[in-house]
């Protein structure tokens, strides 16, 4: 086995928001298609059958190669936006 698969939920809630539920992980296509057919009529998942996902992941190397940025969504009602330099917050003596 060189390789799992995840078998992933993912409704568009719009405005580029995402409900991303994990479903499970699997040692084969045949096993996540299998779990995807238990959960498609389970209640939310019935409503968006078409939202299943399996990504095939190789064992053993690294999924992530580069660091990332966080984004923070602009202003919304109540709330003010925040931005931090890269890296994180700063300390109060940087």
């Amino acid at each position: 086995m060189n390789s799992v698969f995840l078998l992933w939920h993912s409704h568009d809630l719009g405005d580029g928001d995402s409900d991303d539920k994990l479903i499970g992980v699997y040692r084969s296509r045949a096993g996540a298609e299998a779990a995807m057919a238990r959960a498609r009529p389970l209640p939310g998942f019935e409503d968006y059958p078409d939202d299943f996902i399996i990504d095939e992941h190789t064992l053993d190397q690294d999924g992530w190669r580069e660091g990332y940025v966080t984004v923070y969504p602009c202003s919304t009602e109540g709330h003010e936006a925040t931005e931090e330099p890269l890296g994180g917050p700063r300390r109060p003596n940087d």
